[in-house]
């Protein structure tokens, strides 16, 4: 029951975090947003630090070296997105990107060994298709501009690596805490930092009115990753991925709500039906 709550907290976080990353992002573009919220994500989970010093202990040379591969698998997902969203169509690149728990459902499978029942599976499928429902209109798929978005590489790229990332990073978790394998992650910012450097892409200075939004994004995203990192050390990964994940329809709901970007009642039947897939699936696991 505690995978299901701190999924579900992961939920909100990443849901409201990622809707004013994306006003951010807009402003002063998905590297440096990337950029400024690891850096922020980094200050904010040090001050954990010295409850989790016993846990350093626990270090294998396996979680070293997954944790060291996903440090610098870490930013090309979370650059990807944000570019995405400020390049491109956001429902579009939004449920492309919030399809990596599909990828991590496969792969805890194939890779974890871990195991789901025949309704845990069909309530994982509600799930998806209320992602689909709520975030994409289905009638403009027809026409074949919006299926050549610009926005669509990077969604695909945000959805393979983040499927990647958020299976492997168990593995750390189980030997050594919740805490570490996230926090040291966060030290791949350099690696955003050269990429500018190297693309000659300028580090954009947040002002008053995008400061405040990006340090809620930061704590938000933050707050979402450490709640993702708590429910997998408790429970399966392929469990925990697609409540998580879905946050895509908190995302429509609340631009509908605060920015009034329309909402269709396809999109109300899709967040509707997510949110039926998440309490069946919480129920039947527990």
């Amino acid at each position: 029951m505690l995978a299901i709550i701190f999924a579900f907290i992961s939920y909100l976080g990443w849901g409201i975090g990622d809707i004013l990353g994306a006003q951010t992002s807009r402003k002063i573009g998905g590297y440096s947003f990337s950029l400024y919220l690891s850096v922020i994500g980094l200050i904010l989970s040090s001050f954990y630090i010295p409850f989790a010093l016993a846990d350093l202990n626990k270090f294998t040379l396996e979680s070293l070296i997954i944790i060291i591969i996903l440090t610098f698998l870490g930013p090309i997902p979370l650059v990807a997105f944000y570019e995405g969203l400020r390049v491109g169509n956001a429902a579009v690149v939004g449920t492309i990107a919030s399809s990596f728990a599909l990828v991590t459902v496969l792969l805890s499978i194939i890779f974890l060994g871990e195991k789901i029942s025949l309704g845990q599976s069909i309530f994982i499928s509600i799930i998806f298709l209320g992602i689909i429902l709520s975030s994409l209109n289905l009638r403009q798929l027809k026409n074949k501009n919006i299926l050549l978005d610009r926005g669509i590489p990077y969604a695909i790229v945000a959805m393979l690596l983040w499927g990647v990332y958020f299976t492997f990073i168990k593995i750390p978790i189980k030997q050594i805490g919740w805490f570490w394998p996230g926090y040291l992650t966060w030290l791949s910012f350099p690696i955003i930092l050269i990429v500018m450097q190297v693309k000659r892409i300028k580090l954009i200075k947040p002002d008053k009115r995008v400061f405040i939004p990006l340090l809620l994004a930061a704590l938000l995203i933050n707050i979402g990753g450490i709640s993702y990192n708590l429910a997998i050390s408790e429970g399966l990964v392929s469990l925990v991925a697609p409540i998580a994940s879905s946050s895509v329809t908190l995302f429509v709901f609340l631009a509908f709500l605060i920015f009034k970007d329309p909402i269709t009642k396809q999109q109300v039947v899709g967040v509707v039906t997510t949110l039926i897939g998440i309490v069946l699936l919480s129920i039947f696991s527990i």
